[in-house]
This record gives structure tokens, sequence and C-alpha cells, in this order.
């Protein structure tokens, strides 16, 4: 066949894994075979000779001792419109799709595969399938890839789909390298005036020194206060002067991440090691003047408007452009992990400067912001409900809390943060309260062990400060940690709500088709979520995003690291595929002219809930499909273990 009338997506994996002339190859030597409704191209046990690639139909692939659907059932299903393939099918093929190449590769074909209509496909013969696979290693390896494997080749292939769109958003894949200047080292015995001539001639803004084996930081501005303000002779050494507790990123992070860090720890520069740990070598600096020299002609830098904002106008500005950040970092195809954790540090910064604003500091001093749910976990990308509680510490009198903590709901509701549907909010008497009073909550909680007791357990043990004495919110999780994770029984309660929803999964595990989609909240992120949250909780595992939990995990033995990749994986396709179908949605309800001049947030106030959970499997793209079931597959894989490891067969 002549390789200019091949309809062969060849941009797309596993075919872009070929090379040019393997391309050609392939285009010359398929033909074009008719399989009529109901027919099998490959049955169990046949050899094979070719492998088939989809022009037009539909191919499903049905477990061995499953039998073919009559045509009246199919007939009937079609006429009340259901899919009478959905429950029986353990692998659905469309246009595009490949199959039998595993019969090629494992040299029997353990499944069968039925035409669900009428269908064109590309017969390609073994012996050049086989040739191909030798010379383009990676096309033969794709067919057993691991998940982790297949997700990371779906983001090189879209990041090579973007092509110049990539100049929009090309800060979030510049690496630490790519930006670092080198260490200013200096002895630790120098002078503040040698110091000071070091910083002069360099044009630097720090120094590196090292005391007995630890490496620390002297700043321009550590010098000029030791200067000016404590009144130190220039002779003064400098060793007294540095900060040993460093920030730090290593030269491979992306650039973004160690935005983050300044964000999150509120400084001007991280040090850069050589590998992560304490006492690695120090082989660079990255300071916020060089990130913005860096980025100095880009619009994403919102972290600097929210630092520079002295009013809540200024802050909603800022807020504001968050949406453009999140589009951005979707249309570059930027892990989902990396992206939680810069718009978590980026909300979180919001949050926070709303709360400087609206309490004064001495009060701060005496109570802290908890922020929870998925704002706590660190795993919002949209702007979430006002999940957030206060604590106050014991024996502080504050008769004007109420109404400043309305101000302060007010402000975030401003900034495109909607009112919590279930009222966990500071507005919400129930949910401030003194340490002593807390502390109680917990124990009757605990007691309870009711849905709603269960709920607030879990609501608590994801909280994090945001604003105010973090010691308090540290104490008071650290307070339920010790009284739930020796209570077997008290665990076996909180698990099971991990088991709450079934996974989308077929009896062969193929992915259900229902025609309103699947709801992947409920179906894959909600019990992984819960079920790494309750492993965390019984290990003491004080960490409160859902990856870092896994990581803590599997230092701590309780997981393997490969289950905690693929588990990793999992709720970054999930998240991904669910932003998708929020931003789709989002973008449906912006067009409508009333609410044209609304910001996301408050759009987001409008869009159902459930409806911006569901995914329409049949939009999504073949290796799409098969990652999501993977992913699905691995979920469901947990819950099993779970349900042994918590004893909840009943």
């Amino acid at each position: 066949m002549q390789a200019t009338l091949v309809d062969i997506p060849f941009d797309e994996p596993p075919f872009r894994l070929l090379d040019s002339r393997s391309r050609q190859r392939l285009a010359e030597s398929v033909d074009l075979r008719y399989f009529e409704a109901l027919a099998q191209p490959l049955t169990p046990g046949a050899v094979g000779d070719a492998v088939y690639i989809i022009h037009k139909g539909e191919v499903a692939e049905l477990a061995p001792e499953t039998p073919l659907p009559e045509s009246s059932v199919l007939e009937q299903a079609a006429h009340e419109g259901r899919d009478a393939w959905a429950s029986l099918h353990i692998g659905h093929y469309s246009q595009g799709d490949i199959f039998g190449a595993l019969t090629l590769l494992n040299g029997e074909c353990r499944t069968r595969f039925v035409c669900e209509q009428e269908t064109l496909c590309y017969q390609l013969p073994a012996a050049i399938f086989h040739q191909l696979c030798a010379d383009n290693p990676d096309f033969g390896h794709f067919f057993q890839r691991s998940l982790r494997d297949k997700a990371r080749l779906l983001a090189a292939y879209r990041d090579t789909r973007l092509g110049p769109s990539r100049d929009q958003t090309d800060f979030m894949l510049a690496r630490v390298m790519d930006c670092m200047r080198p260490p200013l080292v200096v002895a630790a015995t120098s002078s503040i005036d040698a110091g000071v001539r070091a910083l002069e001639a360099a044009r630097a803004d720090s120094l590196i020194i090292e005391v007995e084996g630890r490496y620390g930081v002297v700043t321009r501005t550590d010098l000029l206060n030791a200067l000016v303000l404590e009144g130190l002779a220039p002779t003064h050494r400098l060793a007294p002067l540095g900060s040993f507790s460093l920030v730090a990123v290593t030269a491979d992070d992306y650039l973004f991440q160690a935005l983050v860090q300044m964000t999150r720890h509120r400084v001007a520069r991280v040090v850069v090691q050589q590998s992560p740990g304490p006492d690695s070598l120090v082989v660079g600096v990255i300071e916020l003047t060089d990130v913005l020299g860096f980025f100095s002609n880009r619009s994403q830098l919102v972290s600097l408007e929210i630092e520079r904002a002295n009013d809540m106008e200024a802050l909603a500005l800022a807020s504001a452009r968050l949406p453009e950040l999140i589009r951005a970092l979707v249309l570059q195809g930027v892990h989902l992990r990396h992206a939680m954790a810069l718009l978590s540090a980026l909300n979180g910064r919001l949050v926070e400067r709303t709360f400087v604003m609206t309490v004064t500091e001495a009060r701060r001093e005496t109570c802290c912001l908890m922020l929870m749910g998925s704002e706590g976990r660190g795993e919002q990308l949209l702007k979430t409900d006002q999940d957030n509680g206060l604590i106050l510490a014991d024996g502080d009198q504050w008769p004007e809390c109420e109404a400043v903590m309305e101000s302060f709901s007010a402000a975030l509701a401003r900034l495109g943060y909607p009112p919590c549907p279930g009222n966990v909010m500071v507005t919400n008497p129930h949910w401030v309260a003194t340490e002593s009073r807390w502390r109680g909550k917990i124990a009757r909680w605990c007691a309870g062990r009711d849905g709603e007791a269960l709920m607030n357990l879990a609501i608590v043990f994801d909280a994090r400060a945001s604003g105010g004495n973090a010691e308090l919110v540290d104490s008071l999780r650290s307070h339920l940690v010790r009284h739930v994770n020796h209570d077997a029984l008290l665990l076996s309660h909180f698990a099971r709500a991990a088991l709450r929803f079934s996974t989308p999964l077929t009896l062969f595990g193929s992915l259900r088709t229902p025609r309103h989609g699947i709801d992947i909240k409920k179906g894959g992120i909600f019990p992984l979520v819960h079920g790494v949250r309750t492993m965390a909780l019984e290990r003491g595992v004080m960490a409160t995003s859902t990856f870092a939990r896994l990581d803590a995990l599997v230092a701590d033995g309780s997981i393997g690291a490969r289950d905690s990749e693929d588990l990793s994986e999992s709720l970054s396709l999930f998240s991904e595929l669910r932003l998708r179908q929020q931003l789709r949605r989002l973008d449906e309800a912006s067009a409508i002219p009333a609410s044209a001049e609304r910001t996301l947030g408050a759009v987001s106030d409008d869009m159902d809930e459930g409806s911006a959970n569901l995914i329409i499997t049949q939009s999504l793209s073949s290796l799409e499909r098969d990652l999501l079931r993977d992913a699905l597959s691995r979920v469901k894989d947990f819950k099993q273990r779970l349900t042994h490891r918590y004893h909840l067969e009943y």
C-alpha cells in the first residue's frame, strides 16, 4: 500500500517511537482488511500472523471464557441506548489503536478479539512487526511498559505536541542548573570587613561558610545588621552570623521548585546542593533576583505580586492571575505533583497574607489558622472551598474573634475561595476553639467512631498551619496521632471509608463506560488518598500531602517503592483528568455572556461538583484509557491490601 494512502497516527505513541525509515516501511507493508460485525481476528490459543491497526470501527477484547452476546441482545441494547459490550470486555480498541502485538510477543493469544461492528484494519505481517521491534527497541518495549513509564511517555508526547506554544510556559521546564550561580565560599574565620568586600567584588548577596562540616549562609542584610544594629566591629568573625538551617534544592530540580521553596519559607535565596541531605556539598546559590532576571519577561510570577501586595485590592489582582498559571501548567503537561506543590504554595501565601491583613500581629502569636481538606494536603489546583479552622492558645481572651473571622472569611470569598458547603470554616464556632477544647473534641471523636466523628478526625489530621503560631497545629496533630495510632479497632473503623465507593472497572478489569462518565473522585482519588491517610495515621507520619506520605511510608517499610510509585502516578493521572474536566466546564460556563465578567473562582461556585468529577472515557485517547485502566487497577489492588491490613472483610 502506498505510504501516502495510509492513515496511521505516527505522531502518537507507540508509532512515534519508530524512526522515519521504519514508519515508511510500516506504511508500505500494511494491507487493508475488512471484518464484519462479530468477526474474531484473534482467538484464544492462536499464534497470530499479524498485528492490526484500526482504521475504522471498534474491537472488544474479551476473556477466553466470556461468551459472545447474541445479535438480538446487541440490537435490543442499541435500541435502549445501552452499551452491551461494556460489561463484557477487558479491553476496547478504536480508530488508531493497535491490537495483536502481545500475541506476537508472547507467542500465543490469551484473550479473544471481537469486532463490535464492521471494522477496517491495517494488517501488518508478523515478520515486519518483529523487525520493527528489533530496529526500534523502545517501540517493542512499549507494549510491556509499566504505568509509570507510560505516564512519562504521555507527558513527553504532550511536550513535543505543544510546539511553538511552549514559549508561553517554558519557565516551568527550566532547571536550577540553568540559573544558579557558583557559591561564594569564604572562611568562617574571615571578618565582616572581608565578607563585605567579597560580596562587592562578586556582586553577590550571600556568602557560604563552613563550620565543623555544616554549611551556612551569611547574607548582605546579616552583615548590615551586625554593623549597624548590633554594633559589631568590622573585624568580627563571620561564623556567629551564619544561618545553618538551609533551604535547599538540587541542580536537577525545576527552577519553579526553587521558587516554591522561596515562597513557602519566605526567603530570597536557596542554596543548591549536590544531592538531597543536610551535609551535602553546596554547589551553587539561587537568588530571587536571579529567578526574576531569568523570567524578566514572564507574566506568571504570581508569587512576587502576592508578596508585594499591600492591601486586599492588590491581593485580589494577584489571585486573579492564578487561572492563567493553571492553564499554562496544563498546556505544558507539567507533572501534576509539581504543579500541585507550586499552586499549593501560592494559595497558601494568598490565605496567609489575607490572615496577616485581617488579624493583628499580637493576636497572631496566640492563635493558628488551619487549612484543611485538599488545601491542607496541598493537592488542590483550582481554588477550593474555605476548609479552615482556628486554634486559640489556652487562656487567650479574644472577644472580637467572631467578628474578625467573619471579615477574614469575606476577604477569602473576595479572592475566589467560596464558603464551605459543610460549614467547616472559621465562621462556624464548632471549628474555633482553644487547645484544650480541641483536644477534648478529638477525644470525643475517637470515642464516638461514627461517620461524622471519623470524618472530623481525617479533616484535622490533614490540617496544616497557614498563619499565626504553627506550633499550635503541630501540637494538636501530634496529640491526635498519639490518641489513634495504637487503637487497632479505631483504625479499622477509620480505614473502612476507603471501600465506600466501588472501583469503576468491570469484572474482567476493563473500564466501565457509562454514557455520563465515571466519577474519578469517588472511584479513584478518595480511596487512594484515604487509604494512604490511614496508613500515615497508623505509622505516625506527620506529612500532610499524599505524595509525601507515600514517600515516608516507603522509608518506614510500610509500602514497597514500586507500589508507592504506581499510586503516586495514579493520583497524578486522576487529578489531571479531573482538572481538565473542570477547566472544560469552566470554559463552557465562562462562555455564557452573563458570566463573562465573573472570576474563575466565582464561576466555580456554580459548577456542579458531581459533574466536574465525571470523566467520559470514550473521549480519551487509547494511551490515556490504558493508563486510566492501569491506575484504577492499582487502586483496586490497594483497597484489597487495606482490607487485609485493617480486617475489613466484614
